[in-house]
């Protein structure tokens, strides 16, 4: 049964960006007081084994979050990232990232930290950012692209109502030298009227 979500109408004083609210998470923009977890959760092997980076430190979190301008957000060809923060402990264990591809697709990827990984986490932002692009922003099509070895993550993109269009073999991938990847994709018909 998926999570309820509830999403938050607030801006944050320093960017555009949603805040949305679940039952457990707040997700929102990342601000510098952030960025020591960011890094750490990224530096873990087990957390970047299928991701674009190696050896994350803080100052490329740094160099990302001043790449970032949440007032734009929204804007069209630019990259987001989110954080998501346990509410209980005010404590940052992951992030969704958000591409807005054109006026009705989008992209979204995901990094979960180590000791959070496979407690919902994944899917319970995920669902909350779904609700939000497809019914508050009426994005019409979400894609992501997973290794085809990131079980866990494609299961999580399937449990969220994905579904895979497409095998990418690494010489035809968007992401050139990454592992083969499944391309998934969502329709916001799909979303509001889920399959039984």
């Amino acid at each position: 049964m998926q999570e309820k979500t509830k999403l938050n109408s607030v801006t944050s004083a320093s960017s555009q960006s949603p805040i949305l609210e679940t039952t457990r998470y707040f997700i929102r923009a990342f601000e510098k007081s952030d960025l020591t977890a960011f890094a750490q959760y990224r530096a873990d092997e087990n957390v970047a084994r299928y991701q674009s980076w190696t050896n994350y430190t803080y100052q490329d979190a740094l160099r990302l979050f001043n790449q970032m301008d949440y007032s734009t957000f929204g804007r069209i060809g630019h990259w987001y990232q989110l954080a998501i923060e346990k509410k209980s402990s005010h404590e940052v264990i992951g992030d969704l990232a958000v591409h807005f591809i054109d006026q009705e697709k989008m992209e979204v990827g995901f990094t979960i930290s180590a000791d959070n990984q496979r407690k919902g986490v994944g899917f319970e932002a995920l669902s909350a950012l779904l609700d939000f692009l497809f019914l508050t922003l009426n994005k019409q099509k979400i894609v992501a692209f997973v290794d085809m070895k990131n079980e866990a993550s494609y299961k999580l993109l399937e449990k969220a109502g994905f579904k895979r269009a497409a095998n990418l073999k690494a010489d035809t991938s968007p992401q050139a030298g990454w592992g083969d990847e499944y391309f998934y994709m969502k329709l916001r018909s799909m979303h509001i009227n889920p399959p039984a």
